[in-house]
């Protein structure tokens, strides 16, 4: 499922197509994805101009005027792709298509249908069902050590188990958890409840730089991530840790072999002499 790099790449490859355009026609081809389409949904954003296109985790936010906004999640398999001319047939997993009033044509395409789109009044932002519980954005100036500390708590689960909780802090994946805590030096089977202080800071540190090191590449394409443009992200050549069970650890000197076991019903990937 693309995490918070790979929605905020599709959102800065969405940026410059969509803010300050008018959607001179929607077309959504089905009623449904992983939920029913709101009623009318096409209709309601034929004519909008949008303000701007935002991220909360790992939901893309268009904000139309007349004080709307259009929620996207990607779910397992969904991605936009921008096309300035030449725009070819439609795929068979085209489900929805936006064209601007500059001719740009942009389509959702989404085999397995886990994508969510979602229409609503501006002014329930903070109380939508999706976004009301939703942690600090691990990039902005309200996600730091102590806020980490904080929300984890006394929690006693394991701290890879415990940051996956978006209520913890949100947009934070799988691939990015393993990354980060092996940035940081921690143990994934380290209990949440003792990651404070200096722990806390680091993993906080480790979480902001590994997440905007993946941005910088366009995200990781290990299945179906592609950016708007049709390319795929490369950061999955600098993982460190994730998928590579049975190498050797890359910290110079250290010489162990990565690890992987199954925590929480995820893969997780660690170094035992690195991560404590």
């Amino acid at each position: 499922m693309p995490e918070l790099p790979e929605v905020e790449t599709v959102r800065r490859g969405l940026q410059p197509a969509l803010e300050g355009r008018v959607i001179r026609k929607a077309t959504a081809f089905r009623p449904d994805l992983r939920f029913p389409l709101p009623m009318n949904f096409a209709d309601d954003i034929t004519g909008k101009r949008v303000i701007s296109v935002d991220r909360r985790a790992k939901y893309l936010l268009i904000r139309l005027d007349g004080g709307l906004v259009m929620l996207s999640h990607l779910g397992m398999s969904g991605r936009y792709r921008i096309y300035n001319d030449d725009v070819p047939e439609l795929e068979p997993h085209d489900h929805l298509e936006l064209v601007t009033d500059k001719g740009v044509v942009i389509r959702y395409n989404d085999p397995r249908r886990f994508g969510i789109l979602d229409l609503f009044p501006e002014d329930q932002l903070t109380t939508h069902k999706l976004l009301a519980s939703l942690g600090p954005e691990p990039l902005s100036n309200a996600f730091d050590g102590k806020t980490l500390a904080e929300n984890l708590g006394d929690k006693r689960s394991a701290i890879k188990v415990a940051i996956l909780d978006q209520r913890v802090v949100s947009g934070v994946g799988n691939i990015y958890a393993s990354e980060a805590l092996y940035r940081a030096g921690i143990s994934p089977k380290r209990t949440a409840r003792t990651v404070k202080g200096g722990r806390a800071d680091k993993l906080a540190a480790a979480i902001r730089d590994v997440l905007n090191d993946a941005i910088n590449a366009g995200g990781s394409s290990l299945r179906d991530h592609r950016q708007t443009s049709g390319e795929l992200g490369y950061f999955q050549h600098s993982f460190k840790v994730y998928g590579r069970g049975g190498e050797i650890c890359s910290n110079e000197g250290c010489g162990q072999t990565i690890r992987h076991f199954v925590q929480g019903g995820r893969s997780t990937f660690y170094c035992a002499k690195c991560q404590r």
